[in-house]
């Protein structure tokens, strides 16, 4: 079973929560293998986003097993990304998951985080603006996979995010059939 951590911090950008998590969710439903966990930072799971929209955790990042972890996928939002920055447990997951050979993956200004926990390097992808004073080289591209990092620009992006992760961690088959039943191509029409 593959386990991903999805931490939910105050001031998380919605739609890229969303896209992660939904996409995440569909292909556990599709795969045994897979279990996206969705955790507040603290003992509060009703946590509001950056929009004002709140959104109840499953769980609280205390009760999650960490040895467990095969993933860990970090939602963007200026605020929410500060807040995982300064919190040492997440820090402390991204840090073992990227020396374990595991997946770290961020989204929008998140990418901050994954420099601040020493896993950026060379080249990512993030918000425009948030790679001033990153390691490495920020790309104009959506999604960017480099080993087993994986960074995103915003949250125009986040379903295709989701899709790559669930390609890493679910295969070719199961991406296939959530890229078509999605109706992905009919945006890059």
């Amino acid at each position: 079973m593959k386990k991903v951590l999805i931490p939910l911090a105050v001031g998380f950008e919605e739609a890229e929560f969303i896209g992660i998590a939904d996409v995440l969710k569909r292909a556990s439903a599709m795969s045994e293998d897979l279990e996206p966990i969705i955790a507040s930072l603290d003992s509060e799971l009703w946590v509001k986003g950056a929009n004002g929209i709140c959104i109840k955790a499953e769980c609280s990042l205390e009760s999650v097993d960490v040895k467990s972890l095969d993933a860990i996928a970090l939602p963007g939002g200026f605020e929410g990304m500060t807040n995982l920055k300064n919190n040492g447990t997440i820090l402390n997951i991204i840090k073992k998951l990227h020396s374990d050979k595991k997946i770290v993956a961020a989204i929008c200004a998140s990418p901050i985080v994954l420099n601040e926990a020493g896993v950026l390097s060379a080249e990512f992808v993030c918000y425009p603006g948030c790679e001033v004073g990153l390691r490495g080289q920020r790309l104009e591209k959506a999604v960017l996979v480099r080993d087993n990092v994986i960074t995103a620009a915003g949250p125009a992006v986040a379903i295709l995010f989701g899709l790559e992760l669930v390609k890493v961690l679910c295969g070719e088959e199961i991406y296939k059939a959530l890229y078509e039943g999605m109706l992905v191509p009919l945006s890059r029409a």
